[in-house]
C-alpha cells in the first residue's frame, strides 16, 4: 500500500518512527515532513497529505498533530477525504470498517508509541465492510458533490452585476 505522512512540529519525533515501522510493514511511504522541530501550521501538512490521497497517488493518509483534531478538519475539506481521529483500537477498527477511512489523525501529545504503533497497525489491516455501510459513505460522496457544484457556479458577484444592469435598462 502506497501512505503518505506528515505532522507538525508537535508529531515531529514520532513520525519517523512510524514511517518506519510502516516500511517494516512492507509499504511505500511518501513523507511529506514536517522535518524539523520549528512550528509549521498543520492545515498546510494536512492539504498535502489530503490531496495526495484524494488524487490517488496514494491509497492512504496518516497525520498527527497535538492532539490530531486540528490536522482531522483540515484534511476533511479536501473533497474525497474521511479523515478520523482515532485513539483506540476500536475506532481504528470501525472507522475502517463501517467508514471507509481514506485518513487516520493521530494524537502526538495524547498517545505513547506503543498505542500509536498498534492503531496503526489496526487501521491498515482492516478492510471497508461495504453493504450497507457502503450505501452510507456513497450519501456522503454525494453531498461533497453537491457542494462542489453549488460552489463553483459562476461569480455571485458577477450575476449580482448583471442583474443590476438590467434592472436599470
Amino acid at each position: 500500500m502506497r501512505i503518505a505522512i506528515g505532522s507538525d512540529h508537535r508529531g515531529y519525533s514520532i513520525r519517523p518512527k512510524i514511517v518506519a515501522f510502516l516500511k517494516n510493514m512492507g509499504h511505500e511511504v511518501i513523507d511529506v515532513g514536517t522535518f524539523s522541530q520549528s512550528p509549521v501550521d498543520y492545515p498546510d501538512v494536512a492539504e498535502a497529505v489530503a490531496r495526495k490521497v484524494s488524487s490517488g497517488e496514494v491509497d492512504r493518509g496518516i497525520l498527527f498533530c497535538g492532539t490530531g483534531l486540528g490536522m482531522c478538519i483540515a484534511a476533511n475539506k479536501i473533497q474525497g477525504i474521511r479523515a478520523v481521529p482515532c485513539h483506540d483500537d476500536l475506532t481504528a477498527e470501525m472507522s475502517r470498517r463501517h467508514n471507509d477511512a481514506n485518513i487516520l489523525c493521530l494524537s502526538a501529545d495524547l498517545l505513547g508509541e506503543r498505542l500509536i504503533t498498534r492503531i496503526v497497525e489496526v487501521w491498515l489491516n482492516t478492510p471497508f465492510e461495504g453493504g450497507r455501510h457502503a450505501r452510507r459513505v456513497e450519501k456522503i460522496a454525494a453531498i461533497e458533490k453537491e457542494l462542489k457544484e453549488k460552489c463553483c457556479c459562476p461569480d455571485p458577484q458577477q450575476s449580482f452585476s448583471e442583474e443590476n444592469d438590467t434592472k436599470a435598462q
